[in-house]
């Protein structure tokens, strides 16, 4: 995530004036086959291309179902609330751009996403993206660990300006979530992806701008499952889903 999360925008994103269209992107084409379930149901990110001012870049693209809920940090679409989709976008080093939520809006346009969803951003290689899966849970991880440090650091380093490392966390379950649940479930995937750092030996609890996606059934009569911390069914699941795609990111990475 680049800055804070966004109020969700409901509409979907915003068109994109001439005026604002800050990147040029010549091409999206499909570098997998476009299967979006493994045959036991888990919901797939599909990994595409672009070009864009020159660069070739990737991204990846988790096209929900409507009954799904997403609970996120995104930059773009953060919030509890229904998602059409999910996007994680790959972006150059020294990011130049003020605006990373219409940016966001204009690769979404261009893959032909509609409808109200959660953009994230990274400067990692999202083609290296690393996965982790336990008991029906998905954790689709991206790790850029170039600007990591410490969540409670002196407050003179909260100063400084950050590039667009950053380690994105989606994760897809089949179960409802409560509210409650849903934040839980961002709190216990980060407590996984701090542990996966430490394990791979890396003094450090992120970066300073990672990112976090949750996506849930909504839940019906009876409220979903309210608990989502590591010693729950589905949290612990969760847990070892994060630790797993992290881990093996973060040893690729370092």
């Amino acid at each position: 995530m680049i800055g804070g999360a966004r109020q969700p925008r409901e509409e979907g994103p915003p068109p994109v004036p001439p005026s604002h269209q800050g990147c040029a992107i010549r091409s999206v084409r499909v570098q997998l086959p476009a299967r979006r379930r493994e045959p036991t149901g888990e919901l797939r990110a599909e990994l595409r291309d672009r070009h864009e001012d020159g660069h070739h870049l990737h991204h990846l693209v988790w096209r929900l179902d409507p009954s799904l809920r997403v609970c996120s940090s995104a930059v773009l679409g953060g919030g509890i609330g229904p998602r059409a989709w999910i996007l994680n976008a790959q972006v150059p080093g020294g990011y130049p751009r003020l605006d990373p939520d219409r940016h966001l809006a204009e690769i979404a346009a261009a893959e032909g996403l509609t409808g109200p969803g959660a953009g994230l951003m990274t400067a990692a290689d999202v083609a290296a993206y690393t996965t982790g899966h336990d008991g029906g849970v998905t954790a689709t991880v991206t790790t850029g660990l170039g600007v990591r440090g410490w969540a409670a650091a002196p407050e003179s380093a909260t100063h400084a300006p950050h590039r667009p490392g950053t380690v994105n966390i989606v994760v897809t379950l089949p179960t409802a979530l409560s509210d409650a649940a849903l934040v839980n479930a961002v709190a216990t995937a980060t407590e996984a992806k701090v542990q996966a750092l430490l394990d791979a030996g890396l003094d450090c609890s992120g970066t300073p701008t990672d990112a976090v996606c949750v996506a849930a059934p909504e839940p019906g009569p009876d409220g979903g499952e309210p608990f989502a911390g590591p010693r729950s069914a589905w949290g612990a699941r969760i847990a070892r889903a994060v630790h797993t795609a992290v881990l093996a990111g973060a040893r690729t990475a370092r």
